[in-house]
């Protein structure tokens, strides 16, 4: 999250020692709606998977989330500095995901080049249209950012600052996400998939999509940014905290349609005023609709942001996973809804 380092230091805390399943073996799981029938249909009955069935299922594996947190935070990536080659390495990535799934290009290309940087950055975006005729004409964005911060002095010989959950682990979670509607295509509502460069350099691939975007009119209603989701948190009642919780009801939202409570407050984020610190800030300000962050990062349990430290040996791939699959029906439901339920109070 931009700016957060000189918060961090300040209120950083011994780590909790989360569990850690970066190179764990993977769990066996059912994925996808033909995993589904076989684990809830009959065998003398043939039922069709609705899209509520597929949500409940784990969509996503471990194995997902491993093959491409395995290269988003290679050392092969250098860092993924906004204008380097190793991000357009994990552009090239991310757009390849993109076209396999079935998500469109929003512009020409998935490549949105950024008129705020001084280099070759871009953001990759795309997009999957509404099935609704009516609501099709209304956006969702889900969105994270790709880059990180490159290269440091050496510690220990490891001069690569790989951003395994900053923000490797958003990313993964937006291309997750992009898999599973681009198949199932349950969503009523157009969804954007956007995947920013510079934030680290102040939210620039954010601003500039958000601006532009804008600039179009499109009628948005809500953003959902991924923010640092690769480790737990320590001794709290839901999976993910919602920055700016207080704004709107987009965590109560989100409970209802996950269920049971996956989203809730988290204090340190309203007292350092991590809503301004993402790249859901971009869109609240160009659109004033609810933009917030979801994010596991609970200044206790991860002692690595922004240090060569922030390797997939650090994540919790397991973690990652039940965040993707929790999500799905959140973002389902928020897609399908008959009206814009989610509003600023």
């Amino acid at each position: 999250m931009k700016s957060i380092f000189y918060l961090f230091s300040l209120a950083l805390l011994v780590s909790c020692g989360a569990g850690k399943s970066g190179n764990t073996a993977v769990s066996e799981t059912v994925s996808g709606p033909e995993g589904l029938k076989a684990q809830v249909a009959p065998a003398e009955e043939t039922i069709e998977a609705t899209s509520s069935m597929v949500s409940m299922t784990e969509y996503t594996t471990v194995a997902d989330v491993a093959k491409s947190m395995d290269f988003l935070a290679s050392d092969a990536l250098q860092g993924r500095d906004s204008g380097s080659a190793g991000i357009a390495k994990a552009a090239d990535f991310i757009a390849a995901r993109f076209t396999a799934s079935g998500i469109a290009p929003y512009f020409e290309t998935y490549r949105d080049t950024l008129s705020n940087f001084d280099g070759p950055a871009f953001n990759v975006v795309g997009v999957l249209e509404g099935t609704d005729p009516k609501l099709k004409n209304e956006y969702v964005v889900v969105g994270a950012h790709y880059d990180h911060i490159g290269m440091l002095a050496p510690e220990n010989g490891d001069a690569i600052a790989n951003g395994a959950n900053d923000n490797a682990s958003g990313t993964t979670t937006v291309m997750e996400l992009a898999t599973y509607f681009g198949r199932e295509k349950t969503n009523k509502r157009s969804i954007i998939f956007a995947l920013f460069s510079a934030e680290e350099k102040g939210l620039l691939g954010s601003r500039h999509l958000a601006e532009k975007l804008k600039a179009d009119a499109l009628d948005l209603y809500v953003m959902l940014n991924f923010e640092m989701v690769g480790v737990p948190m320590v001794d709290k009642d839901h999976l993910v905290y919602v920055t700016g919780y207080e704004l709107s009801n987009l965590a109560e939202v989100s409970n209802g349609y996950a269920n049971e409570k996956v989203a809730g407050f988290l204090p340190k984020a309203k007292e350092f005023n991590l809503f301004m610190r993402s790249d859901n800030y971009a869109f609240h300000t160009a659109f004033n609709v609810p933009s917030q962050t979801y994010s596991t990062f609970d200044f206790t349990n991860f002692d690595h942001y922004h240090k060569v430290g922030d390797e997939n040996e650090e994540m919790d791939y397991a973690h990652m996973t039940t965040v993707i699959n929790k999500m799905i029906p959140v973002v389902e439901g928020i897609a399908n809804a008959p009206v814009k339920e989610i509003t600023y109070k």
